[in-house]
């Protein structure tokens, strides 16, 4: 028999393709070993339920429900708020749950998606949404029935007077407002404003324990104890239902207490290299709040391959095609290797290409 080996993501340190790139620690290994080993299809595994438990009254809702991915706990939200056809969703269109997602939404909810562009080009207002609400008054169209945000969207916030604004516009009409909220904990840093401030405004909240907050999986889905009931049994439905949990959940709650307000240090990186490209003549494409910087390099003229080739002589990596590329910041990324990162950007700079 071929004896097994371990596979690792050796640079995890190094790898600006996304938050997602991190590593398990040792210390994470550590608090999965103390974990229960109930069964949470049978909701019965401590572990769990303290993860549930905890986030649910960071948030301030009354339940939570932890998940195998983002893309799950999206669309069982959107499964919970659509359950009578005809019926639409309206989503921004650079939105995850509009892109990312296989049309999760038409295909398990069978509704309308209707997205929208924000007309400032960073988020959705009032002014974009009102407007294009559907109501319930012609059989022609479906209504609309869940407003659907996202927050952080590229690395840029949405100011919470805004969601404000758009949920009384939701309580108005009926509608549900749920939130993508990936990197929510993000904006929270970013900010000063608590989860439970920003989540008292949706009736469900989407969090990632993997972007950012560095857990080896998972997202939770947070809201009433009623929808999160029903969450449950559209999950196993979907296939989510998972046995011995704990370990991973025992995972992304340490994570969520030691990680989390370390965001502040991976947000001055960010701005150090938001800098650094101004200074090669880069364009930043869109608003630096957060861990992303996102580029456009034509002015500075080098092609994202190009900067991913001299990178890559000191194993560093990052996301992009012809002049535009993404990069991402996360708490494995020392400042010693964002220098490293700064210097090929200067041999770049330069080189005669």
């Amino acid at each position: 028999m071929q004896k097994a080996t371990k596979t690792f993501n050796p640079l995890p340190y190094a790898d600006f393709r996304s938050d997602t790139a991190t590593a398990p620690t040792p210390d994470m290994f550590a608090v999965m070993a103390k974990a229960s080993l109930g069964d949470d299809v049978y909701n019965e595994d401590d572990s769990v339920k303290a993860l549930e438990r905890y986030v649910a009254i960071l948030c301030g809702h009354e339940s939570a429900l932890y998940c195998a991915s983002g893309t799950m706990t999206n669309q069982l939200a959107h499964r919970v708020h659509l359950s009578n056809p005809p019926q639409s969703a309206m989503v921004d269109i650079r939105s995850h749950v509009f892109n990312y997602e296989a049309g999760g939404i038409s295909f398990h909810s069978q509704a309308a998606v209707y997205p929208i562009m924000p007309s400032n080009g960073q988020y959705l207002t009032i002014e974009d949404i009102s407007p294009r609400l559907v109501m319930d008054i012609d059989v022609h169209y479906a209504p609309t029935r869940v407003i659907s945000l996202e927050n952080t969207l590229n690395g840029t916030i949405m100011p919470l007077e805004e969601i404000v604004r758009i949920r009384q516009l939701s309580k108005k009409h009926g509608i549900k407002l749920h939130l993508d909220g990936a990197r929510l904990w993000h904006a929270s840093i970013a900010t000063g404003i608590s989860m439970k401030e920003y989540c008292s405004q949706f009736d469900t909240i989407s969090l990632c324990l993997s972007k950012g907050i560095g857990a080896p999986i998972g997202s939770i889905l947070v809201g009433s104890e009623a929808t999160i009931k029903k969450a449950r049994h559209f999950r196993l439905l979907f296939g989510g239902g998972w046995r011995q949990a704990g370990f991973l959940a025992e995972a992304a709650l340490w994570c969520i207490q030691t990680n989390w307000s370390t965001m502040e240090i991976t947000h001055r990186q960010a701005r150090r290299l938001e800098h650094a490209f101004l200074q090669i003549r880069c364009r930043i494409t869109n608003p630096v709040d957060t861990n992303m910087i996102w580029i456009d390099t034509k002015d500075a003229g080098f092609t994202v391959e190009e900067l991913s080739t001299e990178l890559a002589k000191a194993g560093i990596k990052i996301s992009g095609s012809g002049y535009s590329a993404r990069v991402v910041l996360h708490y494995q990324i020392s400042d010693e290797v964002v220098d490293m990162f700064i210097d090929d950007d200067v041999k770049l700079e330069n080189s005669d290409l």
